[in-house]
């Protein structure tokens, strides 16, 4: 007779078997307790041919869950059971008496898990087990009450979210090259067009002190008809016809206007011009203050609105960098900060009571700092072997990040500004940016009502 023929005759004592149903859609993130887990639960005192009758009449329990005054004791998983009972004279010792005697045969370490563990994270935990484990169920913990995962299961799961990582990576690789793209077609233009701005501005620029010269001149010959008493009065006539005096003291400020506006003017040009050249993947020497200034000069117009930028710049050498890409880091942090700051000035309820509690009015203010470091005093070294280190600090004095957003701020795609704002990619590039290009480190700092600082760590290599 047969083990299942003889089992078939047996009534089965088990409890009855219920299992959670698989969420349809798996995400990165997913649990166990998103997939199916079979809650199948025998007694310590129940029979092996309770057992046996119970894997007979479903054949998709992977094993059972053994209980004594409901707590949890053990676990049998099908291969196990029916390798044991195939051995010979099993049936005879074991059929008829309790799983308890059985269970201290087959006894083995088993894998339990909480129902809160990552799904990638259960299926390395899974794969550590020794060879003769490996295809053993893991028990899953709900609270007071254990199931079951079939190890099949877990993989068929695993290779979906394997799938689904492929695809967000894709995904976030299309966005990245877009991104550079864009950004390399940015700085064509933006190098084109400051090229073409430059040209006329000297132009101006160079002729305004020849201009200014000339004034000089004629204003001197003025003096010298002056001096000739024939003509001096008709010389005074005309001077009252046209204010002179005013002519003569506005002339000069207006030369020096056009020469401070043209010298402005070329500034932001050239600043232009730096930044998109500096966007060329060129790893070499660079002075971190002048990519801070180009930056803060093509934000001036963000800036411009009682912002205070304060610089508290430290001594720093040339540091080898990839500067275009620490450029469009200085970007998007400084951006972010005058963003956080114009949402304050938009709330006045919240300037108002900030000014109520410190009793002093508040002033719009982004603060950048930069100072050399050494290892000992960094707390972020990670795997660098550079003994000095340099960190650039932008803080702002804005509305602050919340506590649940700040362990979301670096993730792609992750935005708290309307789509026609923000992408998502801003900080997660600063971050790829600091640390697999420069091998550096990027931390916020941020409390809600206070401000948000960032401190860029880069390691200074000889």
């Amino acid at each position: 007779m047969s083990l299942s023929q003889m089992v078939r005759e047996f009534r089965l004592p088990v409890q009855s078997s219920a299992s959670v149903t698989a969420s349809p859609s798996l995400k990165l993130n997913s649990v166990l307790g998103e997939l199916s887990l079979h809650h199948c639960q025998a007694h310590l005192q129940s029979t092996a041919q309770d057992i046996a009758r119970r894997f007979d009449a479903d054949p998709m329990i992977p094993g059972v869950v053994l209980v004594e005054h409901h707590q949890f004791m053990g676990m049998i998983s099908r291969r196990r059971f029916l390798e044991r009972m195939s051995r010979p004279y099993a049936l005879e010792l074991f059929l008829q008496r309790s799983i308890q005697t059985l269970y201290r045969f087959i006894a083995h370490e088993f894998l339990v898990l909480p129902s809160e563990t990552l799904i990638v994270d259960a299926v390395q935990q899974s794969l550590q087990r020794s060879p003769e484990d490996l295809y053993e169920p893991i028990v899953v913990q709900i609270g007071d009450d254990y199931r079951l995962l079939d190890i099949h299961q877990l993989l068929l799961a695993h290779s979906r979210i394997h799938e689904l990582a492929k695809q967000v990576i894709h995904e976030q690789t299309q966005a990245q090259m877009f991104q550079h793209e864009k950004l390399a077609s940015l700085g064509r233009l933006i190098a084109n067009v400051s090229h073409e701005i430059l040209n006329p501005v000297n132009f101006i620029a160079g002729n305004i002190n020849y201009l200014g010269n000339y004034g000089q001149d004629l204003l001197a010959l003025i003096d010298v008809y002056d001096a000739d008493a024939d003509r001096a009065d008709a010389s005074a006539a005309m001077k009252q016809e046209i204010e002179f005096d005013f002519l003569k003291k506005d002339f000069a400020e207006i030369i020096s206007s056009m020469r401070v506006g043209a010298d402005r003017l070329r500034k932001i040009a050239e600043s232009l011009r730096t930044f998109s050249y500096q966007h060329k993947d060129e790893y070499q020497a660079t002075d971190i203050h002048e990519c801070l200034e180009n930056t803060l000069v093509i934000l001036s117009t963000r800036l411009r609105h009682s912002v205070t930028v304060v610089r508290q710049y430290g001594d720093l050498p040339m540091v080898s960098v990839y500067p275009g890409q620490l450029n469009q880091v200085f970007m998007n942090l400084i951006s972010n900060a005058a963003d956080a700051i114009a949402e304050r000035q938009q709330q006045p309820s919240r300037v108002e009571s900030d000014r109520s509690l410190s009793g002093v009015d508040w002033q719009p203010q982004i603060t950048i700092t930069t100072r050399q470091l050494t290892r000992e005093e960094l707390l972020h070294a990670g795997d660098s072997d550079a003994d000095r280190w340099i960190c650039i600090s932008i803080d702002d004095n804005g509305c602050g990040i919340p506590d649940d957003i700040q362990e979301r701020i670096f993730d792609e795609f992750f935005t708290t500004k309307p789509v026609e704002h923000g992408t998502g990619l801003g900080l997660a590039i600063c971050r790829q940016i600091v640390l697999e290009k420069h091998g550096g480190w990027l931390h916020l700092r941020s409390q809600v009502g206070v401000g948000t600082g960032f401190d860029i760590f880069l390691p200074m290599h000889d």
